[in-house]
């Protein structure tokens, strides 16, 4: 049975030293202390500290740091007030210097692989920067916190936190949220967006799937995604736009897209450089969204077929690839598409969900004759058991190359490039 946390120091809970000699995924340091590991927020490899534990799990246990003994050089001072423990729990590594973070995001993602697939020495490349630190976020999700405010999830799990600031959101977004005004029950949770060519949308889910009663005189639009994910337009446009590199992208509110719209082109060059197309090859497009990826690679394939299981992402996806040659636009869920396919195919890309492929997806990229299969990542620990699913059907890991698209968080996404 899990143990209560504890609170504060007592006679069998006391304060002790704890050098931090690594970086856990999950984002918080680790060190070890009477055998076991020991993982503490907010703190640095290479830090020593002063620390109490607050939730013993037997095995391992987490703590929390009382004193900053030795500081790491790559400490910093955070920029957002909200920051540290108890606080928002939206950024976790703002004490962190960015090149710091890099290392440490490659570090773990080799960890991962290490750890869970049995990787030594994964074929981990250095991560690419993004172009932008801070500001970032075209897109914010925001939880009601009491009282007409909004907020992100607390850092310690537990309710949430309002905010006033926040230095990752695009300023134009955070201009927007400081004008919000929201005098109605029921809110659920509200989505602000931001497209490349300055429009702003909000998208609303009610408790209840009733829209409420809405004045504005904010230049925006306002949607409501219901609990099935069908979105139903109430003021304004029922889209944004994203014009990245030359493409224009239409993503109807409840619609998946990147929220690091400056790090999009190099996540664009990743897949369609690790494909190394010809122009002969037949391609899958799979959870392909609002067809992001199919309009870069269909140039250099002789066919993109796109799978994916959203309806509005297909509409949007309709429009986005219109003028795009070579692209079959399929919708229906991957796993009951692979089992239909009748011609193989020559290589495909994955986007999955966070928690990763199922075994069918799996079985199913084997049948479908896939020679090259370039693996787009946002969890580094689902990417790891994938590895070793991929492998039982003759996938071989060739290289791992991490983007950073949350900057000022440990969430590591990356591009993965396998071959049989």
């Amino acid at each position: 049975m899990k143990k209560k946390p504890r609170s504060r120091p007592t006679a069998d809970n006391p304060s002790f030293e704890l050098e931090l000699v690594a970086m856990a995924n999950g984002g918080r340091a680790m060190g070890w202390h009477e055998r076991r590991p020991i993982f503490v927020p907010y703190t640095i490899p290479g830090e020593r500290i002063r620390a109490r534990i607050v939730d013993d799990q037997g095995r391992f246990a987490l703590a929390e740091g009382l004193t900053l003994l030795d500081a790491s050089a790559d400490r910093v001072y955070p920029r957002c007030p909200h920051f540290g423990p108890g606080r928002c729990g939206r950024c976790q590594w703002q004490h962190i210097d960015y090149a710091a973070q890099l290392l440490l995001k490659q570090d773990v993602l080799a960890d991962q692989l290490a750890r869970i697939a049995g990787l030594e020495d994964a074929p981990v490349r250095p991560v690419l920067p993004s172009p932008e630190e801070w500001g970032y976020n075209y897109h914010m999700t925001l939880l009601p916190a009491g009282q007409g405010r909004l907020g992100f999830q607390s850092a310690d799990g537990h309710g949430v936190h309002p905010i006033e600031e926040c230095h990752i959101i695009h300023p134009e977004l955070l201009a927007l949220y400081d004008r919000l005004d929201l005098n109605f029950e029921g809110l659920k949770q509200l989505k602000l967006q931001l497209g490349t060519d300055g429009a702003h949308m909000i998208v609303l889910s009610m408790r209840d799937d009733q829209a409420p009663e809405l004045e504005t005189d904010l230049p925006t639009s306002v949607n409501l995604l219901l609990e099935d994910n069908e979105p139903v337009n109430l003021i304004g446009e029922s889209h944004c736009r994203y014009t990245i590199d030359g493409h224009t992208f239409r993503v109807t509110a409840g619609s998946a897209f990147r929220a690091n719209v400056s790090q999009l082109p190099a996540l664009a060059r990743t897949v369609t450089d690790l494909l190394q197309l010809t122009g002969s090859e037949t391609v899958l497009d799979l959870y392909a969204g609002v067809g992001f990826f199919s309009a870069f690679v269909a140039p250099h394939a002789s066919l993109v077929t796109l799978v994916e299981s959203y309806p509005p992402a297909v509409t949007d996806a309709d429009e986005n690839l219109a003028t795009v040659e070579h692209v079959d636009i399929v919708e229906g869920s991957v796993e009951e598409v692979l089992a239909a396919l009748e011609e193989p195919y020559d290589a495909a890309i994955v986007d999955p969900p966070s928690r990763g492929l199922s075994n069918e997806v799996a079985q199913g990229l084997h049948e479908a004759g896939i020679q090259r299969l370039v693996y787009v990542s946002s969890d580094a620990a689902a990417l790891a058991h994938d590895c070793k699913r991929l492998a039982k059907h003759g996938f071989r890991l060739v290289t791992v190359q991490p983007i950073d698209l949350n900057p000022q968080t440990y969430y590591i996404d990356s591009v993965a490039l396998f071959a049989r």
